[in-house]
């Protein structure tokens, strides 16, 4: 059973941040060169699609996680895709692309489509391309698409807790927000999906956000040694879901992070750190929480936002997530260099 959720989790790490990275590093910064160069809107677009592809993409990544075959491996992606909910039929009869769906439930159709074609295995033969797609539709696919509302809901729940959160003082509310975001960015929740679920947006999603930044910037530092630079820089310029698996196998190794985003949540309140819901679950990707807070802040661009953004988006961050992880690692023995070991063979 650990063995089968490592490899789901790592699967699903991969085709996140594979998905995602495009538009995280590229989206933000289009849309200010948009006005200008309106032929870049094409590529926007296309990043945005790639981002609906993400079901396929968990799909595929876990069925390469199990070693399945080909055909086994495009039959996860097709019923990950079924039971995703990231697309959806109009009034018109038309197919419309929906956002990245339900991941915790993309997952869920994965891991059961993963155990459907186990146990088919080699029965079907050589009509294994003609029926194992298909069967992979009508069973575990259709399963994932029945309990996908069920699923939507319970992520409505936890966005509607973390909302209570905005009743309390400001900056005990950030604090909040800010240290549970920093654990659903290493979940199969996707932050995106719950901020816009419950519209978190002013201080409540700087604080989301800030926390989104604590988790990548404290990851890719306490990471860089057991892992490659690139590998290292991916937990801020794309996702630090690529902890995912590490963070589930071994919860203490984001007490640095938790930290950080605790403090960087009580700053977002005192320092009126604002944001948008699109912009409460990306962190520092494609700079979509730095430049969202310059267009919010009172003022624009002045020097004194300009430092703060800075400030708290950048050395900060940095500054104290380095100091903790030497603290937790040097000092206390309680986290390591390999905890942070990323398998993507």
């Amino acid at each position: 059973m650990k063995e089968f959720f490592n490899k789901l989790l790592t699967g699903m790490s991969i085709g996140i941040v594979v998905s995602l990275i495009p538009n995280a590093l590229l989206g933000e910064i289009l849309k200010l060169l948009i006005p200008n160069f309106p032929f870049l809107q094409h590529i926007l677009d296309i990043t945005t699609i790639i981002m609906s592809l993400l079901p396929v993409m968990i799909g595929v990544m876990i069925g390469i996680s199990f070693k399945l075959t080909a055909i086994q491996t495009a039959s996860v992606g097709i019923a990950a895709m079924v039971g995703s909910g990231a697309i959806q039929k109009t009034a018109d009869g038309l197919f419309a692309l929906n956002g990245i769906g339900i991941v915790v439930n993309t997952g869920i159709t994965a891991a059961l489509t993963v155990l459907f074609v186990k146990f088919v295995g080699n029965r079907l033969k050589e009509y294994s391309i003609l029926l194992l797609p298909t069967l992979s539709i009508l069973i575990p696919g259709m399963i994932g698409y029945l309990i996908l509302p069920y699923m939507k809901s319970t992520t409505g729940l936890i966005g509607v807790a973390i909302a209570k959160t905005t009743s309390l003082q400001p900056v005990i509310m950030s604090i909040i927000i800010s240290v549970v975001f920093c654990i659903i960015i290493l979940s199969p929740i996707s932050t995106v999906g719950v901020a816009t679920v419950i519209s978190l947006s002013g201080i409540g999603s700087g604080a989301a956000n800030l926390g989104i930044v604590a988790a990548g910037i404290g990851l890719a530092i306490a990471s860089y040694k057991a892992n490659a630079l690139g590998t290292a820089l991916a937990h801020v310029l794309g996702s630090p879901k690529i902890q995912m698996r590490n963070f589930f196998m071994k919860p203490k190794i984001i007490i640095p992070m938790l930290i950080t985003a605790a403090v960087l949540g009580a700053l977002a309140g005192i320092l009126n750190i604002q944001g948008t819901p699109y912009s409460a679950g990306f962190g520092l990707s494609g700079l979509v929480g730095p430049l969202n807070y310059m267009h919010l802040a009172d003022g624009g661009w002045t020097p004194q936002n300009i430092t703060i953004m800075i400030s708290i988006f950048f050395v900060l961050p940095i500054v104290l997530n380095s100091v903790l992880i030497y603290i937790f690692s040097r000092k206390l023995k309680m986290i390591k260099s390999e905890d942070y070991k990323l398998h993507f063979d």
